[in-house]
């Protein structure tokens, strides 16, 4: 059990809500969960087995994050995003009946080259413009021919993935679809498009398959978290970060706060000290001001995070030792407190620090 009061409360309810809003939002097209990097920080093995009843599949980084979905019991369909490292995947791959992306030549010659005791499902990932993985479009015909004469591969899709999607009004975006577009003009195969950002914002790229991720766990996509969501979508925060206020000192004007002295009291202060800091997780550039809800009320960060414990202003709220602290959650927003930082929520989320336990509810 766990000793500290600090905890993250994932809410899986809230999980299967805003998939059904990916769902909604792109009626037409299939919805592939992703769930790399540990389910974004909320537990990857709860997560899925939460979604498999009504998933159309699962999107995962590797190999390695696959298998753990495998032997606790998931049988769905998982598509691995970077393909594999090394052609002695292959084997396993087909026999856990995962689909491989492929983005490059060395890979296309391993599946190619590949005796898999069954048939490989694979994609093709074309580079419109984000320049980190991916064939140039005008390759995936070759790409194509090559896999469909390959007789133990079943080719099922052509992807890509958006530079600036966060950035709906920037026409990047548009620009990277038309190049996919013309890519797949008059191919027979499915084709994935739309992460989170471009499957709120752009219905070109809703596809046959999407790609929601931070989505699914309650933050915004956009580069502005509070930019409205696609109509009266209202996605549901699924992780709630908290601990609990362990002291409280009386300061008087003038006297500083924590590491540094970053903050220094202009009025007498009553300092409240909640057990949480950067090895947990919490970002430890987060600037005097960061929003904390205390006992249910808003207030704010002073002073240095430090590597176990934060400082908060408890002048104008009533709190005691004990009370409840949420560092993120439905009282105060992940995208709020990533704003101030300086980050974005879903380096918040992945960074969650192995001690804080995750109570799936």
């Amino acid at each position: 059990m766990p000793y500290r009061p600090l905890r993250a409360r994932i809410h899986l309810a809230a999980i299967r809500h805003n998939y059904r809003l990916a769902k909604q939002a792109a009626s037409t097209a299939k919805a592939l969960a992703v769930i790399k990097a540990n389910a974004y920080g909320h537990g990857a093995v709860a997560v899925a087995r939460a979604l498999a009843p009504e998933a159309d599949g699962f999107a995962v980084s590797c190999l390695e994050e696959a298998l753990e979905l495998r032997d606790s019991g998931i049988e769905a369909p998982i598509l691995l995003l970077e393909g594999v490292f090394a052609p002695d995947e292959l084997p396993l791959t087909a026999r856990l009946d995962l689909t491989v992306v492929i983005h490059n030549r060395l890979q296309l010659a391993w599946v190619l080259g590949a005796r898999p005791d069954r048939p490989l499902g694979c994609w093709i990932k074309l580079d419109t413009g984000m320049h980190r993985l991916g064939f140039a479009p005008e390759e995936l015909p070759e790409v194509m021919a090559s896999l469909e004469d390959c007789p133990h591969v079943r080719l099922q899709a052509a992807m890509t993935h958006f530079a600036r999607a966060d950035e709906p009004e920037h026409p990047y975006t548009a620009k990277q679809i038309a190049a996919f577009e013309r890519a797949l003009a008059g191919k027979r195969i499915a084709s994935s498009l739309a992460n989170s950002a471009a499957l709120l914002s752009e219905p070109r790229a809703h596809g046959d398959w999407t790609r929601p991720g931070i989505m699914l766990y309650g933050a915004s996509p956009f580069a502005d978290p509070t930019r409205p969501l696609l109509g009266d979508l209202r996605l549901r925060p699924a992780m709630t970060l908290e601990s609990a206020l362990i002291a409280i000192k009386e300061l008087a004007p003038g006297e500083p706060v924590g590491y540094g002295g970053r903050f220094v009291c202009t009025r007498p202060t009553r300092l409240g000290i909640a057990a949480l800091g950067y090895a947990d997780g919490y970002p430890r550039h987060a600037p005097d001001g960061t929003p904390i809800a205390v006992a249910g009320q808003l207030t704010r960060l002073i002073g240095r995070v430090s590597m176990d414990l934060l400082t908060l202003d408890l002048t104008d709220i009533a709190a005691q030792p004990g009370d409840r602290v949420e560092l993120w959650g439905e009282q105060v927003s992940v995208g709020a407190v990533a704003a101030a930082s300086g980050t974005i929520a879903y380096e918040l989320l992945t960074g969650i620090g192995r001690r804080v336990p995750l109570i799936h509810e």
